[in-house]
This record gives C-alpha cells, structure tokens and sequence, in this order.
C-alpha cells in the first residue's frame, strides 16, 4: 500500500513552510477556498467549501511514515477529510489522499476584530506563485472567497509563525493584488 498523502490549498503550497517530501501539484474538484474564523483561533485563515463548479490547484505531499499526528496538530482547527477520487494526481491510483476543511458549524466571517494576517496572504501567494506562476496566483484569487475581510498588515511584525521573507517585487505584486481587490488593509496596532 503506498504511503498517505495530504492535498495542501494554502500556505502548505509553499515549500518553504515544511519538510513533508513528494510535494507535487495536484487539483481537488468540486471546493473552493474561503477565508473564514472559527473559536479555535484568534485570525481567520483558509479552508474548502463544497462547490461543485470550482477545481483548486494545489500540492500533495506524503505524510512521513502514515503518520498524521504532526500534521494535524498543525490543522488543529480542521477536520481531516478523505478526498477520494476528488484529486487529480500522477501518483499510484490507490494512494490515499486527504485534505482539510473548518467543519461548516464552526466556520464564521473574518471580521476586524479576527482579520487575515498579511504575513499569512504573503506565504500563500509566494508559494502559488513559485509552483504555478502568474497564473496560478490570479486562479487563486479567483476561486477563493471572503476577500470583503479585512487584512492586517503585520509585515513589520510577522504574527504567522511560518512567514516568509517576500523580495521587494513580491511585495510589489502582492500589494498589487491587493489594491485591485479593493480590500481593507488595516494597521497593525502592535508594530
């Protein structure tokens, strides 16, 4: 039996946030990203609603000896879901692939009071960016929801414990991104 897999739609894309090995491009159908809160954590962050129309590109990674614990330590506010035949992938038809979503009576609107962290939105887009180009981070705004949350700019001081040094280009870009969805950036009251 080959070994587990997880499908990764947000800051696992990028590489640089962990060591789990086999990281490849696989895409999940029928879901689609949300920010969103729940009483698990302090700030809003992504998860997967069922949408029947949308198909998300994102990596599948093996899980280190069929072993989930550290994994879902790391998704503690998710359930586990088995994918099923939901992944496209070029591995053995018979991997078992899971991936992660907010169950939908814990999932609440991001709020300022429970914003996006930027620190968080830069990992995301610097990983679509790096494994699916241009594209992949304009497909990633596109089929993701919740962009009318607010977003605190923590760049100064990063709050995500797995932020990432952006380039001044990324940076430029993100903001970029930014500005053309018209979202709120608020100031981080602790710099």
């Amino acid at each position: 039996m080959p070994a587990p897999f997880f499908f990764g739609y947000g800051s696992l894309v990028n590489r640089q946030t962990h060591t789990y090995g086999q990281a490849r491009p696989a895409r999940l159908a029928g879901w689609r990203r949300a920010w969103v809160h729940t009483a698990l954590r302090p700030v809003a962050f992504l998860s997967v609603v069922p949408c029947a129309d949308t198909t998300l590109d994102g990596l599948i990674a093996e899980v280190p000896d069929a072993d989930w614990a550290a994994l879902d330590e790391r998704e503690f506010a998710y359930e586990r879901l088995p994918a099923g035949g939901a992944v496209r992938h070029d591995l053995d038809p018979l991997t078992d692939i899971a991936f992660y979503a907010v169950p939908e009576n814990s999932r609440q609107h991001a709020t300022a009071q429970h914003p996006i962290l930027l620190s968080y939105l830069d990992v995301v887009l610097q990983g679509y960016h790096q494994i699916f180009g241009v594209q992949g981070v304009a497909d990633f705004i596109a089929t993701t929801d919740g962009w009318d949350a607010p977003i605190l700019n923590d760049r100064a001081n990063p709050r995500y414990p797995r932020h990432q040094r952006l380039s001044a280009s990324e940076t430029a870009w993100v903001d970029q991104h930014l500005a053309e969805l018209q979202v709120q950036v608020m100031a981080d009251p602790e710099p």
